[in-house]
């Protein structure tokens, strides 16, 4: 499983706040293999293609014939039902794979829709040439591997959090994410801009009661709305109050 980096000592108390991501971002242990710094040294062979807001980089349905990289931005990967209600699975960060589905034998279509958020540089990979790395190169194969599985750790813990967290923690816990506050050092004073429907989407509620939790929020004076989505630490006790 791979380590958190060293956090604040409030938060490392209650680390299991932030044991759900929705917002996926490559991690590793010290010891192990810098699968983050591999993926983009590969990334660089290739040329970049850059997508502006809100494009679709692929479709649910679509034909899967390749693997992509983030570069720069983030990816928003989204599903539809038969019944037409969309669901956002989750939001990746640079450095993330997308469309690894397309490996999967008997798998000739896309499973979700993946979206551009603010401008975005990927990399695509087509399959036979990811699976061939993933045969040929031992360090990659190995890589890929240790990627996944964090990935998957997460996406499963994720899906606990729905079961068992409020709606308004689940809330909290994703903006403090955005925010990098599960990183020392690293937090953003301003989060990048996401609409209150796709910040519904993800934490599983209606628009308006995220809307209603985003304004009790502002009120406590845990977030302020300046030209962007600013999160204060305060948001922490949204988390910590049983």
């Amino acid at each position: 499983m791979a380590q958190r980096s060293r956090l604040p000592q409030r938060i490392e108390q209650h680390l299991s706040v932030f044991s759900t991501d929705l917002v996926i971002r490559p991690q590793k242990r010290a010891a192990d293999l810098d699968y983050a710094e591999l993926f983009s040294k590969l990334s660089k062979e290739k040329p970049t293609a850059v997508f502006s807001d809100g494009e679709v980089i692929y479709s649910q349905g679509d034909a899967a014939d390749c693997v992509f990289c983030i570069r720069t931005g983030r990816v928003k990967l989204s599903v539809v039902s038969p019944a037409g209600k969309e669901a956002v699975v989750s939001i990746l960060e640079s450095g993330c794979f997308f469309g690894e589905g397309s490996l999967i034998p008997g798998h000739p279509l896309r499973l979700a829709t993946a979206t551009s958020m603010g401008r975005t540089g990927v990399v695509r990979f087509e399959k036979n040439d990811m699976l061939r790395r993933l045969h040929d190169t031992d360090e990659f194969c190995d890589a890929f591997i240790s990627y996944l599985v964090a990935r998957s750790g997460r996406v499963e813990a994720d899906l606990v959090d729905q079961l068992f967290n409020s709606t308004e923690k689940r809330l909290a816990r994703l903006l403090l994410l955005f925010a990098n506050f599960d990183k020392e050092g690293d937090h953003k004073a301003v989060i990048p801009k996401i609409s209150q429907e796709t910040l519904a989407q993800m934490v599983g509620a209606s628009r308006a009661r995220v809307s209603s939790f985003l304004n009790k929020f502002r009120e406590l004076g845990f977030i302020e709305y300046n030209g962007g989505l600013h999160v204060h630490s305060s948001l922490l006790n949204i988390l910590l109050h049983d």
